[in-house]
Formats: structure tokens, sequence, C-alpha cells
């Protein structure tokens, strides 16, 4: 956030001629026709000036497109009021980075094409670069030398995880036996060897990972897990062994200078701790943006608004209107007393009022920062600490002051897809109202329901003729019952082909499915029908689900360190084998004598030109080992791998990490050992050079992604298949190896025991209680992921539920009777007409 960013260029032609007066006059006709051109609800979004502001847009509702000219219209205002004062800049926040990306590119059109100013004055961050921006130029207060420090995202078999269990086993004997012991246990070496095991390889490091995240990220220590644990009454002291994990974790991290995503946002909220960089850092900020607030973590939330705070007493840190801040404090309610329309459906109770913790936002509305969400789409709060709680303490803060908008005419779907969301928010937030009454009256306290009352609109007849909602395709809304999983399949060829046949090229498809099992298992079958009907079949799963580049580089790089292994000549001709290097072939006649295959003696059988080429291509690996130092191996084979653009960023980024970690004790065998260690037990993330979100919704294509990676993004026709109880909205079940704990899970537990601490409930739950809450926090969840589902549709909104399928897709092919989601079956009773027949046609 430097000055840097407002560097004017050479002024526009037209601002040579005419006065400052003139050309302010200018743009905010400018600025009036932008606004014209929006929806009510971005209007309103677009006419904030300074204060905090709640924006809850509906699916579909355009909020991107509103926070694109709402910011477009503030750096207009801000960069009029920097001709007598010192220009600040607006900080916009988004959730994944081709999110950032995508708002970017909005801001800088409206700056360009409508307003005719330079396409700076703003910066778009997501939250972590956020912070690693403030921390790296305050390392002195950070605490973070970024030279020095290596950044990981460990997963429950990490080897910091793994040692942190181990360590806390042998510091504390009594409590790691009380656990063995279980509810009973009669001393049987057997069973004793298995329990031993399900402790130290599944329950303790599962525990580990999921207080650690949840604790950093609202800022706990172990020394408030351990107080916590004190107010408890549960035989295991569950938040105190958690405690000790999480601070053999910390050390860990810190005696190898490794950080997590979780350090990046304490170390910029020590740096703001400062008075002077606090002062620094507010005085070249006038406002705060945040996309997808329903998905903020305590930690998140509290660094934007120190930063969306005023800087300087005195000093105004709004934008537009000037005065001193009381006299604007008073016009508050005034200027944002918006009115919402009348519904034409019957209005939804309330939800019960939430438990809300403190807020800065209620002790002062200095606080210049526009957050913009949607609680009904938070999908990610039962395996991260995304909590949507503080979102809609933020809703419920603004609606007081008049600062809540509410965008509620969505332009994504035909009227009858936008009916059935609203008939199933409907339908499962009474379902929870009757179940709620009889959970709270065993004391569990649990009074939300899953969603927020609120009804998408179709869009109002307006000037602009193209901002009218879709014509569907059909019926709109097709309902299927198949026979089994196979018939599903059937079914939906049928159906994709129909579509297909009409305008392949412009066609744009998904199937949405629960998990990576799924897409995997659909992938395999409809693939024969689509290259038969020359459908391309995008499986999002199978290619963006890990980055392949540290396993390729692993397998090569251990060939290259011992060539005589048949197990890792073998590997390394799959790599090639799969980069289509070398032709297909029979690996395991080459791999079984690898001396012969790699410098075959003069009595040998003549090599075939496929193995051959092979052959030559592993030498010329055997001999780059021997030519090239360490550090260049990892970005030689990437371009022997023929890698794209992407991926040799992305091996860029692995040799960068791989040969800092092994610094100073540079060999193969460290390489080998840091490699296989990211490869086992870390989620490397690849590096993107393009918009993947183009990437999963281009014409022509037939999409298999999951529900929670489709949030965001939307297509034509939408499969939903697949739609059992078992999964949505799921049970909740302990593992059989893990019922000697009780009918619960540790991770679970501590987790809702540490929320309702932090939502300020008058005590922490029991563990009952606590296993009650985390069930109906992942129920809540799976039910707003099929509505997210649901809403990804715009023409044809295409749903199932097979009589048979799968107790589980790690096993496809064990069919057994599934019930449906409940809220199927309700979807067939309340649009009969869209119950569709299950023939097939050939």
């Amino acid at each position: 956030m430097s000055d840097t960013n407002f560097t004017d260029p050479v002024p526009h032609s037209s601002e040579k001629e005419i006065s400052p007066q003139s050309a302010s006059k200018v743009r905010e006709t400018a600025v009036a026709l932008i606004r014209n051109d929006l929806r009510l609800g971005q209007q309103q979004m677009a006419d904030w000036r300074f204060g905090p502001l709640a924006v809850s847009a509906v699916p579909g509702a355009g909020k991107s497109t509103g926070m694109a000219a709402t910011a477009a219209i503030a750096i207009a205002r801000q960069y009029e009021e920097s001709r007598t004062k010192a220009r600040r800049q607006l900080i916009v926040v988004t959730f994944t980075r081709s999110a950032a990306a995508n708002i970017k590119a909005k801001i800088r059109e409206y700056l360009r094409d409508n307003l005719s100013l330079p396409q700076t004055g703003f910066t778009v961050y997501t939250l972590h670069g956020l912070a690693l921006n403030i921390a790296s130029r305050h390392a002195d207060l950070s605490g973070l030398q970024l030279e020095n420090v290596t950044l990981i995202t460990p997963s429950q078999s990490h080897r910091f995880i793994r040692t942190a269990v181990e360590q806390w086993i042998g510091n504390n004997s009594d409590r790691y036996f009380r656990l063995l012991e279980g509810h009973q246990f009669d001393g049987e070496e057997t069973e004793r060897l298995r329990r031993q095991s399900v402790l130290r390889t599944e329950v303790l490091p599962e525990l580990a990972l999921t207080v650690i995240h949840e604790a950093k990220s609202s800022g706990i220590s172990p020394e408030q897990l351990r107080e916590w644990s004190k107010q408890t009454t549960d035989e295991y002291a569950i938040l105190s062994v958690a405690a000790g994990l999480y601070e053999q974790y910390q050390n860990l991290m810190r005696s190898r200078d490794f950080i997590d995503y979780d350090d990046m946002i304490l170390a910029a909220l020590r740096v703001l701790e400062n008075d002077s960089a606090r002062r620094i850092e507010q005085n070249q900020v006038f406002a705060v943006f945040e996309d997808e607030a329903q998905d903020s973590s305590p930690l998140q939330t509290k660094l934007l608004e120190i930063l969306a705070s005023d800087g300087e007493e005195g000093e105004s840190g709004g934008v537009g209107d000037k005065g001193d801040k009381e006299t604007r404090r008073q016009g508050d309610k005034e200027e944002f007393a918006f009115s919402s329309p009348p519904s034409p459906h019957p209005p939804l109770s309330p939800s019960p009022p939430l438990p809300i913790p403190p807020s800065p936002l209620s002790a002062s509305s200095l606080i210049n920062l526009v957050r913009v969400g949607d609680p009904n789409q938070a999908i990610n709060s039962s395996f991260t600490p995304a909590d949507p709680i503080y979102f809609r303490q933020f809703c419920e803060e603004c609606k007081a002051q008049d600062r809540l908008v509410t965008m509620y005419q969505a332009g994504r779907s035909s009227e009858i897809i936008i009916s059935a969301a609203n008939f199933a928010l409907e339908w499962v937030n009474n379902l929870y109202k009757k179940d709620l009454t009889n959970l709270n009256r065993a004391n569990n306290r649990i009074s939300t329901t899953p969603f927020r009352p609120q009804t998408i609109y179709p869009v109002e007849l307006n000037h602009r003729r193209d901002d009218v909602n879709p014509q569907p395709i059909g019926r709109g809304l097709e309902l299927y019952t198949p026979r089994d999983i196979h018939h599903t399949v059937e079914l939906l060829s049928q159906r994709v082909i129909e579509l297909f046949a009409e305008d392949p090229t412009n066609t744009r498809a998904a199937v949405l499915v629960r998990e990576n099992r799924q897409g995997r298992w659909l992938a395999e079958a409809l693939a024969p029908v689509c290259k038969e009907h020359k459908i391309v079949l995008y499986d999002v799963g199978e290619r963006d689900r890990h980055s392949h580049v540290p396993e390729d580089i692993l397998a090569i790089l251990q060939f290259c360190d011992r060539p005589h292994s048949p197990d890792y000549l073998k590997a390394a001709l799959e790599v090639l084998v799969q980069r289509q290097l070398v032709p297909t072939q029979d690996l395991n006649a080459l791999a079984s004598l690898p001396e012969e295959f790699l410098y075959p003696g003069p009595l040998a059988s003549p090599q075939t030109e496929s193995v051959q080429k092979a052959c030559r291509l592993c030498r010329s690996l055997l001999r780059a080992r021997l030519e090239l130092p360490l550090y260049q191996l990892i970005s030689f084979i990437a371009l022997v791998l023929n890698y794209d653009q992407a991926e040799l960023a992305t091996a860029d980024k692995l040799a960068e990490r791989v040969n800092r970690q092994i610094a100073g004790n540079s060999s193969m065998g460290t390489m080998l050992a840091a490699l296989s260690e990211i490869v086992s037990s870390e989620r490397f993330e690849p590096v993107e050079t393009e918009d993947v979100e183009a990437r999963y919704t281009r014409r022509g294509q037939l999409t298999i992604i999951t529900m929670h990676k489709a949030k965001g993004l939307d297509w034509d026709f939408v499969f939903l298949p697949f739609l059992h109880e078992n999964l949505i909205p799921g049970r909740f079940w302990v593992p059989p190896q893990r019922q000697f704990l009780g009918d619960f899970t540790l991770s679970e537990v501590a987790r809702a025991q540490i929320r309702a601490a932090l939502h300020g409930e008058e005590s922490i739950p029991s563990t009952t209680a606590a296993w009650e809450q985390a069930k109906h926090l992942k129920t809540a969840e799976e039910y707003r992921l099929l509505y997210v589902a649901m809403t990804r549709a715009k023409r044809l909104l295409w749903m199932s539920a097979a009589q048979k399928a799968p107790f589980t897709w790690s096993k496809p092919d064990n069919l057994q009777q599934q019930a449906a989601c409940p809220v199927f079956p309700a979807l067939k009773q309340q649009f009969p007409g869209c119950v569709m027949m299950t023939t097939v046609f050939k």
C-alpha cells in the first residue's frame, strides 16, 4: 500500500481543456450514469459514502458488479477530495486469487471507460495477501523475516503434526492412558495396540489439526484453551489435550522457521498493535471493501476493521460529504434508510436471536467498511475456521443503524429455478424450527436455523433490455428418480446429448457432485458417451485435485538417485508416458531389468523404437544428475517434462521451497526427503496463470465439479445427481475403530466448545451438547451447500435421487436402497409438473 499506486499518468486531453470544476461535474454525471445502470440493490450499495455498510446478496444478484461499481464511484469521489488533501486508496479484499483478478478488471473498466480516470487508487488482495503485505513491510514488528521462513499448509499426516502428537504423549502419559482406556478396557494386549495405533495416527492428529486452525484463526492461545478446559467436566479434558498438542506444534514451527496461513494474519495484527505502524497503514486507506464476508474468521474480521478505522484523530476517513464526524454520524440513518419491496410470498418467521460477541462496530460508526456476502452461502464453516456468525452479527448491527442493504433481485436463473431454491430454503428452515424445539428441551442450546430468511426475486423490468432473467429450457426444473446410479448415467447422458445437439459450441453445462469420488466414477461412465458425440468432458477433480508437479518431480529424482531400482524406474517411466514423451508400452518388462534397459549389452535383444526413445530420455536424465548442480535439477526436469506455463511456474515455486529448506545441508538425500514430505503430507498449491473460473465454464464443455468448487460460478444447464440422505444432509457417525472413546469424535467436540466460548455463551457445553451442536452445524451446512448448487443453474436444473446407490462411494458397485435427500421429495410434491419419466430412449 504505497503511494506509488497513485502516480497519475499524463492527464486526459479533456482534463487539459476544461477546469477542475467542470471535470468534477462531468464525473458526477458519469457516476450518475453508472448508478442508473445498476439494479435497485446495487444502486443502494453504490450510494455508500462513509461508515459501515452490510450488503446481504442473494445468489445471482450481481454482487461483484455492484461492488466494482461502488468501488469505482468511491475512488472517483476520493480523487476529487485528493485535490485538497492527502490521497488515500481503497482496499478490496476477496476470497480467492481468481476472484481478485475478476474484481480488479471490473473496477479498472469502470475507471477507464466510464469515468476517464487513471486506473489507480485501489488495491485488490486476498485476505492472506493483505496480511503478508503488511507483515513484510514491518518485519521488525511482525517478527516475520520472509527470506528465512517457509510457508506450509499442513495436513493431518504432516511431520510436525505427527511429532507434536508423539511429544505430547511423552509428556502427558496419564492423560494418554486415560484416552487409551476409553469407556471400558479389559487390558487385552492386542486391543491395547489397536487403540494406540488409532490414537496416534487418527484421533490425536485430527484433534490437533482442527484445534490449531480453529484456535489460531481466532487468536486463542494454548493457555486460554487450558482455562476454558477448567470450565468443562468431560472425562478426557479434551480442550486441555488440544492445548498441549497446539503448544507442541507451535514450538516445532518456531524452531524450524516455518509458518502457516494463520501466522500471516497474526503477524499483521502484531504490526497493527503498534500505534505508529497502525496510523501509517490506516492513513493510506480511505475504506475497505470485503467480498464473501460470510467466510471470514474472527482474526480476519479484526484485521479489516482496524484498517478501515480512521487513522488520525480529527481527520475524516470517509469519502464524499465533508464536515465533522459527529454530524456525519447523525446523518447515517437518513442516508441509508432503505426499504425492501413487498414480498409476493408469505413472510418467513425470523430466526431466533444469535448469541453475538462484542464488536467494535457497536462502539463507533467511524469505520469505513463495506462487507458483502450471503450467510446462506456459508459452506466452509464445518471444516475451516470460517464462521458465518460474525457476518450475521455485522448485518444485525448495520440493520440497527439503517445500514443494511439486501440485494434481493437475481438475474442469473429462470423463475422456476428461483422458485425451487426459495422453496428449499423455506422448507429446510421450517423443518429445523420443529427440531430445534426438541433439541433445546434437551439443553443443547442450538438457536439458529440453517438459513437467514431471505427470498430471491427475479429482476424487475427496467431500462436495460439485457438485464432480464433467462428463459427456461423445457420445464426449467426436472426431477428424476432413477432405478440406480447406472440408470442415472443413462438419463443424464440422454439429456446432455439433447442439449449439446442444439448448439454444441455455445452450450455450457456442469454436473455438480457432493464428493470427488462421485466425480471420478461419473467421469469414467460419461467418457465413452462424450467421446462418441464429440462433447468435451472436463473433470475438475482429476485435473485440479492437487498439483501433480511435486509427485512428477519426486518420481524422476528418485530414479536419478537409484536408477537400478525397478520400482523407481517404473514410476519414472509412468510419468514420461503420462506426459506423452514416450509411447505407451509394457513398462513392467522394461523395469524388470533396469541395467539391460538402460545400457543394453552387445548380446541383448534389439530394442524397439519406442523402447529406444524411453531409454534415451532416461539416460539424459541420469546425465543431467551428474552434470547439473542440485538447485537446478527441478527446473531442468520441468523443462524435460514439457510442462505448460502454469506447471513451469509451479515447478519454480517448488524448487525455491525445496532449495530454501535444504540450504546448509544440500544433498540428493535431503532434497528427496523434503520432496517426499511435501508429497505425502501437504496440499501444495499450484500456480495459476489463467482464469481458472473461465476454464471451468468454457462453452462447448461438460464440466464435472464438486458443489463446493462450483460456488461463485454458473452454467446454462446444471445436473445434480446422487441426491441421497446419507450425503445431504448426511449423518455424523463415529468410525467403529474409534468407538472405544464414546459416541462422539474429539475433534468436533473441541470445535463446538471453542466456538461456544468465542460466541460468548454462558458456559462451555458438555461433551454431549457439543456433539449435538457439531451435528447441527454439519447438517445445516449441507443444506446450504445444496442451495448453492441449485442456484448455479441458469436455464435448466436437473436433479435426481436414485433408488439404489452405494453406501460409500469408495465401493460404487455395492448398491443398496438409499433414501433421497429430504428436500427432494418435498420438491417433487411442490412442483409435480417437473417430475419426469425415467424412460431412456435409444
